[in-house]
């Protein structure tokens, strides 16, 4: 199933008149994938900015022309290191690393995806471009297979990195299977499937819902009374003061308790209204 579809059938189990996901998964790849509905759909980028983790399984000796199993293969060669020397390859790839963008990928050059001049057989160049490995540990290692836990920031990509850590052993390799774990502040645990979605309630679907501004955990709360509320929802900045925060920079918004969207502080120190939900 792709993102897509997981997402269309969700729209019709919620009855969702917007709908859209955080971030797409490769169709070899299982796990999370968090979708908003209705006003939520304003805030989605939060997520889309925010870090991945990944379980990912990685088969060496063969490289493949997608670098995943579902592509054909384009080179076998002979698997000789040890537990250590991976290892210390994993090493090379924790903190800021450069990736070149696979051609296998929804990355547009003149309005086409890369996939599809790949099926073309067309290849351009891509480059490299900077992302975050926060965290890459070896959980299982047999051989020929490895199982890592990668946390990473967004740009990644896991099929990239199973390659290069292959090349790094001298022996290539591809990605077996994906499995992603948490988006944010979002992890499995707090999850339901599709199938179980199907067996609830309208009500008890509603239930399984968190609040639009779960998705913006990691911004500061600013508070307004009546009046600047009025005053941003049509549009219209709060002065300089007016509410007790000097700190520049984005803010989720609450009056009276109820959260009302994004607003940013500018150089000035007046409050600017970014993303509002919709009112009435």
């Amino acid at each position: 199933m792709s993102s897509n579809a997981a997402l269309q059938e969700a729209r019709r189990l919620f009855s969702a008149m917007k709908a859209g996901h955080t971030g797409t998964l490769d169709p070899l790849a299982t796990g999370l994938l968090p979708l908003c509905f209705g006003e939520a759909t304003k805030f989605s980028m939060c997520l889309l900015d925010a870090g991945k983790v990944y379980e990912a399984e990685l088969l060496f000796g063969i490289r493949t022309d997608t670098g995943d199993s579902e592509g054909d293969v384009v080179v076998r060669r002979e698997v000789r290191f040890s537990r250590l020397e991976l290892e210390t390859a994993l090493g090379i790839f924790r903190g800021e690393i450069r990736q070149t963008p696979p051609m296998f990928s929804a990355l547009k050059r003149g309005g086409q995806p890369l996939y599809r001049l790949a099926r073309l057989g067309v290849e351009v160049a891509r480059e490299p471009r900077a992302v975050t490995i926060h965290a890459l540990e070896l959980l299982d290692f047999s051989g020929v297979r490895c199982r890592l836990r990668v946390a990473c920031s967004k740009g990644t990509y896991i099929r990239v990195l199973a390659e290069d850590i292959g090349e790094a052993l001298g022996c290539g390799a591809h990605l077996a299977a994906l499995r992603r774990t948490a988006v944010g502040g979002f992890g499995l645990d707090a999850a339901i499937t599709l199938n179980e979605l199907k067996t609830l309630t309208e009500e008890e679907r509603g239930q399984k819902l968190f609040p639009v501004d779960a998705l913006l955990k990691n911004l500061p709360i600013l508070s307004v009374d009546k009046k600047d509320e009025d005053r941003l929802l049509h549009g219209n900045p709060v002065s300089p003061g007016a509410f007790g925060v000097e700190s520049s920079g984005q803010y989720r918004i609450y009056a009276d308790g109820r959260f009302i969207g994004i607003g940013e502080i500018g150089a000035d120190g007046s409050l600017k209204p970014r993303r509002l939900i919709a009112t009435g």
